[in-house]
């Protein structure tokens, strides 16, 4: 129950609903235990009227007597019937608040744990699994729901309906009550073992069902690979083992479960034995009547339904601690990448890098080393270098995803740690190397993040990423909805359109990582052309491994290893016999050279 106490603060929050659930059990229950004393009564008149009216045989009084007991047993069926309606509405009313309340809670939790995952650090997603982040918040939260919704009103209607009948039997004889509740420590003893047992192996499920989730989700993702290289019987295979090693951890604990229903049964028989066993030595004595046996055994199978489901219970609250134990895990996570001051400050575009370096944590690999560089307002400054020199962690370092080891990032003379992230980002637009598009329309994509922008602005933007007149040609225009990730447009399509998307912000800070790697030579100088006066008066980045695109730019640097080996202007990087004139000639020549 340590890891279910982090759910106390909810039960707190919906405790209207969690009072009036117990009071609504409570008062069901009470109309479940009154017709049995009310059958106790009918046998007890039935017995003490029949005598009477054999007595009373070929005369008009058995007539009458037979009148009377028929007419008492209609009364008494009457109020059976009576009560069960009445608890058949307390039931109803049990389930519209402790059910209501654990979806109210679900809702929460699953708010909660998103929120959350929001403000974790790139680093965090690296580690983890989106299938395993998935299965945490679908399948982790729905095994919780049924402990707080079934299972604690079961356990709740158990508690009550067990100090109910105990209470009533022990006042009305304790021997035979003591007698009767022999099985129950075999009982409890059983449930303990055997919810351990649970424990272990709902654990081991989750695993496995995050692992099949993981597998599932990289396989729908990478479907245009598996299908390029014919692989699907492969991952039909693995698919297979995965399900297979799932099955066979869920009958594991199928069979466990079985163990709880035959046990119960057992001993809620025995308890019934025991009943009429000692119970009829106790009427011999003089103490109890038959109606009184026929009462208890009422209640002795009252009883089943409350200890079979405790059983269940049991092992939904296990079930329910080993996912929360899960979905724990992640929400104990705190982000590293937190404000210092929290300052909101409108950015003009100053930067400055002085003595950074990096080391992805996930890795161990030192990204960049002793980088300092400036960029003044409106300028531009274009990065270049081989993959893995470190060009996309300077982007990765400039939107903070990550804090340096060392070193100082300032915007306008103010460390990027002590600025509001929120408002900090919004100031920025980002073009990705590796470009993301949702599962929305067109038009939505390009305006992802904006309120209340028109339509002709959509249009404008679109047109400056030479992207306007592919989008008309698709049927529905912008209102294209395009497939997970944009699977339905061409690695060039998807970069312009993700292009198109960082013009429409007009922000005073553009980052474009390797944004043209995907387009062809005509359509890129088209767009450089148009990067020329959106750049205007903006702090730009151009991240390339392309010498074509750092013409744009005020400043080059060149990266190697992490390291800054040269920078200036394009014509002082190629007057000095170096790296950049290195890769300017050998692209300059496979430009020229037809293929």
């Amino acid at each position: 129950m340590k890891e279910l106490a982090h759910l106390n603060k909810y039960f707190f929050k919906y405790k209207f609903y969690l009072f009036w659930g117990i009071v609504f059990t409570l008062i069901s229950n009470l109309f479940g235990i009154v017709p049995a004393q009310v059958v106790r009564h009918a046998l007890e008149m039935v017995k003490a009227n029949i005598a009477l009216y054999f007595l009373f045989e070929n005369s008009s009084l058995q007539v009458s007597s037979y009148k009377i007991i028929t007419f008492s047993i209609a009364v008494f069926g009457v109020l059976i019937l009576a009560m069960a309606i009445l608890k058949g509405i307390f039931l109803f009313a049990v389930r519209q608040t402790l059910i209501v309340m654990s979806r109210h809670i679900e809702y929460d939790l699953k708010n909660e744990i998103y929120a959350h995952y929001q403000t974790l650090p790139l680093s965090f997603y690296k580690k983890n699994s989106t299938g395993d982040l998935m299965a945490r918040i679908s399948e982790d939260v729905s095994k919780v729901r049924m402990y707080i919704g079934p299972s604690l009103m079961y356990l709740i209607n158990m508690v009550i309906l067990v100090f109910l009948v105990l209470s009533y039997m022990f006042s009305v004889n304790a021997r035979l009550t003591w007698f009767v509740l022999i099985p129950m420590p075999i009982l409890s003893l059983s449930i303990f073992l055997v919810s351990s047992i649970i424990n272990k192996k709902s654990e081991k499920i989750q695993k496995s069902l995050s692992n099949l989730s993981t597998f599932v989700q990289e396989a729908f993702s990478g479907i245009r690979i598996i299908k390029s290289f014919a692989k699907e019987e492969k991952f039909v295979e693995t698919f297979t083992k995965e399900s297979e090693n799932y099955r066979k951890e869920s009958l594991s604990l199928t069979k466990v479960d079985a163990l709880f229903s035959p046990a119960i049964s057992f001993l809620i028989g025995l308890s019934t034995v025991i009943c009429v066993y000692v119970g009829g030595q106790e009427i011999i004595a003089g103490k109890i009547t038959a109606g009184n046996i026929t009462e208890f055994i009422m209640y002795v199978f009252m009883l089943t339904w409350p200890l079979t489901a405790l059983g269940w219970t049991s092992g939904q609250i296990q079930r329910a601690a080993a996912s929360q134990k899960r979905i724990n895990e992640f929400l104990k996570i705190r982000t590293d990448i937190i404000s210092s001051e929290n300052k909101n400050q409108d950015l003009q575009g100053k930067i400055s890098f002085q003595n950074v370096s990096f080391t992805y944590p996930d890795t161990g690999i030192k990204a960049l080393k002793n980088i300092s560089f400036d960029i003044k307002e409106g300028e531009s400054i274009a990065i270049i270098g081989s993959t893995g020199s470190g060009k996309s962690t300077i982007a990765n370092l400039l939107f903070r995803m990550y804090d340096a080891d060392e070193g100082k990032i300032l915007f306008d003379d103010t460390d990027i740690k002590a600025l509001n992230i929120s408002n900090f980002r919004n100031q920025l637009a980002y073009v990705p190397q590796d470009v993301f598009l949702f599962s929305e329309t067109i038009r939505n994509n390009i305006k992802f993040g904006i309120n209340g922008v028109a339509d002709s602005e959509i249009y404008e933007s679109a047109k400056k990423a030479e992207i306007y007149n592919n989008i008309m040609d698709f049927e529905e225009g912008f209102d294209t909805k395009i497939g997970e990730r944009g699977i339905t447009l061409s690695g060039g399509q998807k970069q312009r359109i993700s292009i198109a998307r960082a013009i429409i912000r007009n922000p005073k800070i553009l980052v474009l990582d390797d944004c043209l790697s995907a387009v062809d030579t005509n359509t890129e100088n088209a767009i450089l052309n148009n990067l020329r006066e959106i750049m205007k008066d903006k702090t730009t980045f151009l991240i390339s491994h392309r010498v074509s695109n750092a013409r744009l730019a005020d400043k080059i640097i060149v990266l190697d290893d992490g390291k800054i080996v040269e920078q200036g202007t394009h014509e002082e990087l190629l007057a000095t016999a170096g790296m950049y004139r290195d890769l300017y000639e050998k692209q300059s020549y496979s430009e020229t050279v037809p293929s």
